[in-house]
């Protein structure tokens, strides 16, 4: 009897698993949700492209640069690139009005935005050693921050999105 118990809670778990994945699926898919997340994006390769920038400047003329300063140079001459290109793709995508969902471009944003992650807390720790690892807390902290927020404006409780449902066709 007990065995049929825990087979029909799995069976249940399994199912509730595929509605919350078919959900979060058809959400991705909503235009309007995809269109702000573009423009989310413009505003986060933007201001990273901006204070890479900012902050590689004063090493131009250096001739010769401490480890975390050699850290930050090549972490945004890696990431500088990647967020220019990806700005150019969210024109494309704003045109299309719809996001790409090629695995590389994801690649491309993860590394764009790790590497500039990278060279910030490089720049600080330059500066002083625990400006460096206050900003690395800090931005785990802001990342939760930031999830948390989301999470509660978009899901409720049973995590269901707060899109309009969408009209079924009827058979």
């Amino acid at each position: 009897m007990n065995e049929n118990e825990d087979f029909l809670a799995e069976q249940a778990h399994l199912m509730e698993a595929e509605r919350i994945r078919q959900e979060v699926e058809d959400a991705a898919s909503d235009p309007a949700a995809q269109e702000e997340w573009i423009r989310q994006s413009n505003l986060i390769y933007g201001g990273l492209t901006g204070a890479g920038l900012v902050v590689v400047q004063p090493f131009l003329t250096e001739t010769s640069l401490d480890p975390s300063a050699m850290v930050c140079v090549i972490a945004f001459s890696i990431s500088i690139p990647l967020l220019a290109a990806l700005l150019v793709l969210n024109r494309q995508e704003a045109f299309r009005r719809r996001a790409s969902r090629s695995r590389f471009v994801g690649m491309a944003k993860a590394v764009a935005q790790g590497s500039a992650f990278v060279g910030i807390t490089a720049a600080f720790w330059h500066m002083s050693i625990v400006a460096g690892i206050v900003f690395l807390a800090m931005g785990l902290v802001a990342m939760g921050v930031h999830s948390s927020g989301y999470v509660q404006l978009e899901y409720d409780s049973k995590f269901r999105p707060r899109f309009l449902p969408r009209k079924t066709p009827e058979a």
